[in-house]
């Protein structure tokens, strides 16, 4: 009798145990949409074995220095990034351009996904000094954005507040100038 008893219990146990919600995953579930559609992706980023590996050839490298700082902070510990070396391929080059025409007007800085080495541009025409955007602020703020993307997240909708809303400007009236708390959730929902 103790026995079959034992067993009832054993069952009971897992029956409610089972039927509790389960959390959800951290690593890799629940990607946040993307606007206009879409998810976050680490398929459609610069990462190569948890690494961005870059080179630059940027005026603006206190910016890229910006955006690392902002993607490596406080527990934002699972992609690191370091300049390439000798004996490794750059996964993403920082370059910049000079433009206000075609695909570039009203453009800020593009990441670019590649075959091999991955890019974001600057763009020069609007980031320079005396620029229409060409402060500190929007430049750290435009390099963070574009690294985002590098570490595969998308354009997000302005219901919430991300460094990563498709608007720069809009960013700057709502003083966005650093990731938020909901582009920390995305790194952890992609990254771990």
């Amino acid at each position: 009798m103790a026995f079959s008893l034992t067993r009832f219990a054993a069952a009971a146990a897992a029956t409610v145990l089972l039927s509790l919600p389960h959390p959800a995953p951290a690593l890799g579930q629940a990607p946040q949409t993307c606007v206009p559609s879409g998810q976050d992706s680490r398929g459609r980023s610069s990462v190569d074995q948890g690494v961005i590996a870059w080179e630059e050839d940027t005026v603006f490298d206190d910016a890229r220095a910006y955006a690392v700082r902002q993607w490596t902070s406080g527990n934002l510990k699972r992609v690191t990034f370091h300049p390439d070396t000798a004996s490794e391929v750059a996964d993403l080059e920082w370059n910049d351009t000079r433009s206000s025409g075609g695909d570039w007007k009203n453009v800020l800085a593009r990441w670019t996904g590649l075959p091999g080495t991955d890019s974001v541009t600057m763009n020069r025409f609007y980031l320079d000094d005396g620029a229409a955007r060409g402060t500190t602020t929007h430049r750290r703020r435009v390099a963070t954005h574009e690294l985002g993307h590098a570490l595969g997240f998308c354009h997000k909708s302005t219901r919430v507040a991300s460094i990563m809303w498709i608007d720069n400007a809009e960013a700057a009236r709502a003083g966005i100038n650093e990731i938020t708390s909901t582009d920390r959730t995305a790194y952890h929902q992609l990254w771990g």
